[in-house]
């Protein structure tokens, strides 16, 4: 049975895990939050905002355990959701020396370890030791700017034990926030790894100058393959057009506030990839998931899923190819 009042532990200072913190603070009187800069954490303490992301959120000082120690946040929290870029995650759980055996790890990252080469929830069980019934996942369809702007949002909690999903989703809901529960830990986590290199896809077009009409396509193909994807990695029963995957895909795709379409718009008008990124003030995910997702796609061999867009995005970011060249040969392709 699950604790009925856990402790919760944030581990990241970015925009999507200040968005957290600040779910759990409507529900719950403490929350510990682990971010390696301590000068952030001087700034909250002072001003009561993250000088860096979504600075119009305003933190009650009592409800948060701010910390530079990992191994301090780690043994105080019963919940573990861990928010930083998966290119850095190895890094930071690198830290830990206490056990992490006993906690209950929900990851709201969306990427592949690159070191593993595994999704964060795999990376865990395999490298940690923890069963799968200890970890979950956090996806949307939701972004941070619109949590901090107190807009309805919806997300989807996955774990293989309900009662942890179901304890989550109590404590991140508000009448701002709406959660449903999933057992899909698998496919719902690859979702939201594969849905930033589609909304990359989608900038990338919109950057090279292509309109509404081959972007609907552009996303009606993304689905589906996102569908033969999943299904070669966890084949189970799935509704793909529920919200944790269509409705993820098409946020990310089409918002404003999207940082891997932003990312891609760049590349599509034109910068270089090392250029975009330094433009950039956030990392974004769909670069690192690019190169994960194409390499475990030639690891299906014979039975390889068709991923013509993931492939193209990796020719461009990867190998340097033109980007209109690129796209012209997968407007071919989609159908």
């Amino acid at each position: 049975m699950t604790n009925p009042n856990p402790n919760f532990g944030v581990i990241g200072g970015g925009s999507w895990a200040t968005a957290i913190v600040k779910m759990l603070c409507e529900n719950v009187p403490e929350v510990n939050w682990y971010m390696r800069n301590q000068e952030v954490i001087d700034h909250i303490e002072k001003e009561h905002h993250n000088p860096n992301y979504l600075s119009a959120v305003e933190f009650n000082p009592k409800q948060i355990k701010l910390s530079s120690d990992i191994n301090k946040v780690v043994q105080e929290s019963d919940f573990l959701i861990f928010v930083v870029p998966s290119a850095f995650l190895k890094k930071e759980l690198d830290k830990i020396t206490v056990d992490i055996s006993d906690k209950i790890i929900f990851s709201a990252i969306k990427g592949i370890v690159p070191e593993s080469q595994l999704l964060v929830g795999e990376h865990f069980h395999k490298q940690y030791d923890i069963p799968f019934d200890r970890i979950g996942v956090i996806t949307g369809p939701c972004h941070a700017e619109e949590v901090a702007l107190e807009r309805l949002s919806y997300l989807t909690i996955a774990c293989a034990k309900e009662d942890h999903a179901t304890t989550l989703a109590q404590f991140l809901s508000s009448d701002y926030i709406k959660c449903n529960v999933s057992e899909d830990i698998i496919g719902t986590e690859y979702a939201a790894v594969l849905k930033n290199i589609y909304a990359i896809a989608a900038g990338i077009a919109h950057g090279l100058g292509y309109g509404d009409n081959f972007q609907s396509v552009l996303m009606s193909n993304a689905i589906r393959e996102m569908k033969r994807f999943i299904k070669k990695r966890y084949k189970m029963k799935r509704n793909i057009n529920d919200s944790a995957y269509l409705g993820d895909l098409l946020v990310t795709g089409y918002s404003v506030f999207s940082r891997n379409r932003y990312f891609g718009n760049m590349i599509g008008k034109g910068y270089t990839v090392k250029s975009a990124q330094m433009e950039m003030s956030m990392v974004a995910e769909g670069y690192y998931a690019t190169n994960s997702a194409y390499e475990i796609s030639k690891s299906f061999g014979n039975k390889k899923a068709k991923t013509p867009i993931i492939n193209a995005v990796y020719k461009v970011l990867y190998e340097g190819k033109n980007p209109k060249k690129v796209f012209e040969k997968l407007a071919d392709k989609l159908n």
